[in-house]
């Protein structure tokens, strides 16, 4: 009895998915699908390699890349500052610089190659480590799926991002990772920034446990013993916590 009770509330659970209010996937995805009216501009970022192109002075032409400290150097111009700069902002930047020395340069930068994008998944994941993307930056359940998934000794519920804010300053997020993998609300899949760090912590029961294990084991070891009677028919002997 109590059996079939089990398995009937079993059922009635798996009838009230939250998939069931949810529109049924279109045979064919719609051609707009993922397209965006409008991207932001692109900012510079550490990594990107440059074409610096003069019209009229081909011989100054060169390739730089945006050093770690986010500045390039040219012939002319040996130091100026690219990172998180738009493409137009940076020529402009040069066009001053090399009207030091030239009259009225006529300068073009072309984005050769795009750093690619860096984001780490850590704590209770399948395949922690970093993940390389190159375009848009992975949503949260794009980078734990890149994971392999969290362990079953991980809290979905607790789930957090470390963000470096401005000067470089460390910032926590909550990330509502269960309202994504239980179709609760779409705009929780948050779309990281690069460098992000995502983190799936301990449940509560994982951390006693291993707290158990870590630590009161080496100190009060415990003997799992038990009891039994040898010849009970006739009387026998009880033995206590053979091996002990």
């Amino acid at each position: 009895m109590r059996c079939a009770f089990v398995i009937g509330s079993v059922a009635a659970l798996a009838a009230c998915t939250s998939t069931s209010s949810m529109p049924p996937a279109p045979p064919v995805p719609d051609p707009t699908a993922g397209y965006v009216t409008k991207l932001p501009p692109y900012r510079l970022q550490v990594g990107d390699v440059l074409d610096v192109r003069l019209m009229l002075n081909p011989e100054l032409n060169e390739e730089v890349a945006v050093r770690p400290d986010g500045h390039i150097s040219t012939t002319v111009v040996p130091d100026e500052l690219a990172y998180n700069r738009t493409v137009p902002e940076l020529t402009e930047a040069l066009r001053r610089g090399y009207s030091r020395d030239l009259r009225n340069p006529r300068i073009s930068v072309l984005v050769k190659s795009f750093a690619p994008t860096r984001i780490y998944v850590g704590g209770e994941v399948n395949t922690p480590g970093e993940f390389i993307n190159v375009g848009p930056t992975l949503t949260l359940s794009q980078a734990i799926a890149r994971a392999g998934g969290h362990k079953v000794r991980g809290d979905s519920g607790a789930i957090f991002i470390i963000r470096r804010g401005p000067d470089d300053a460390p910032q926590f997020f909550q990330a509502n990772y269960n309202a994504v993998i239980k179709g609760r609300d779409p705009l929780a899949d948050v779309r990281l920034a690069p460098f992000d760090v995502v983190y799936v912590p301990k449940t509560g029961i994982a951390e006693v446990f291993d707290f158990f294990n870590q630590y009161l084991l080496q100190f009060v070891p415990i003997s799992w013993g038990f009891s039994y009677v040898v010849n009970p028919g006739a009387g026998g002997t009880t033995i206590l916590n053979p091996g002990s």
